[in-house]
């Protein structure tokens, strides 16, 4: 068996529309390498047929594609840590099925790789989203350089190309979740990122509803900086000396102006001021505790139903 030089990594999750269209494109740009490659698809719980696509795909080409079938959705995520564990090829690239980033991008994060940085990421060019969602990225982006010091241009760009040893040393860790860009980048040595093309959506809807960008952000935000824990004891200690200073000055207006009914609007905004800051300081310390949970109890991160190779 050929040993092959790049291993293209695609997640999917109810992309029927976009495949066929996505493997022609991507096999005519890895035969223009001329070099040995193979593609490995995760179906991530499809409901649609993606499944039965993936299969006629593999039976065309069973020399140079693989398949990974999960038993039900794990995200994004997992699905491309799954594939990690299964790849053989010297260079990792990550692609979206979705084909807003074309997968004739490629042979630039490669070139990038032959020069010498272990991980290439991708930035896009004159995004084809929403508006909301261009300022959704830029604020995460603004965020995630404050709280972990990473920085990436583009993090939710998932055309990436990795170095192998950078891709073992994710699968190593065996994290039940986290964010794979800021992991790759937390073991770089010299990464650097290009800008790549971004076209508009042809088919399908984008499976990051706002919930599930808020689920991958709490993960960036636990599983890379202590931060917000550490912002929430400042903001308690300085809350607590100043609820010093506001009693010792009821006091003292208790015995210069005598018993007074006035303020006490005043005193409930602040009670329920402060129980925000004490339930939302619950919840972060929950989510950290949430996830050392998630850890101890050391259970599959997934369950492979079957794989075509």
């Amino acid at each position: 068996m050929v040993h092959p030089y790049v291993s293209v990594v695609i997640p999917v999750f109810n992309e029927q529309e976009n495949l066929p269209q996505l493997y022609q494109r991507l096999a005519q740009t890895l035969e223009k390498l001329n070099k040995p490659y193979e593609i490995i698809f995760v179906d991530d719980g499809s409901k649609d047929d993606s499944r039965g696509i993936l299969t006629e795909i593999y039976q065309q080409s069973p020399k140079t594609v693989r398949v990974i079938f999960f038993n039900r959705n794990y995200g994004q995520h997992m699905a491309i840590m799954a594939a990690f564990e299964h790849v053989r090829g010297e260079v990792v690239v990550t692609l979206d099925a979705d084909l807003q980033n074309p997968p004739e991008e490629i042979p630039k994060l490669l070139e990038k790789i032959s020069e010498g940085f272990d991980v290439v990421g991708g930035c896009r060019a004159l995004r084809q989203d929403s508006l909301w969602r261009k300022t959704a990225s830029k604020l995460n982006n603004y965020l995630r350089y404050r709280m972990t010091n990473i920085r990436m241009t583009d993090q939710g760009c998932m055309l990436r190309a990795y170095q192998r040893h950078i891709v073992d040393l994710m699968v190593e860790g065996a994290e039940t979740s986290t964010f794979i860009p800021a992991l790759a980048y937390s073991f770089a040595a010299n990464p650097t990122e290009i800008e790549v093309k971004h076209d508009a959506r042809l088919a399908g809807v984008s499976k990051y509803n706002l919930y599930r960008l808020l689920r991958l952000n709490f993960d960036l935000m636990t599983g890379f900086s202590l931060i917000p824990l550490q912002i929430f004891t400042i903001s308690g200690l300085i809350l607590s000396f100043f609820s010093i200073l506001f009693f010792a000055y009821l006091v003292l207006r208790r015995f210069i102006a005598g018993p007074e009914v006035e303020g006490v609007f005043t005193l409930f905004a602040l009670l329920f001021f402060l129980a925000g800051v004490i339930m939302m300081g619950l919840g972060i310390i929950g989510e950290y505790i949430g996830r050392i949970y998630q850890e101890v109890r050391r259970r599959p991160r997934y369950l492979i139903k079957n794989i075509l190779e």
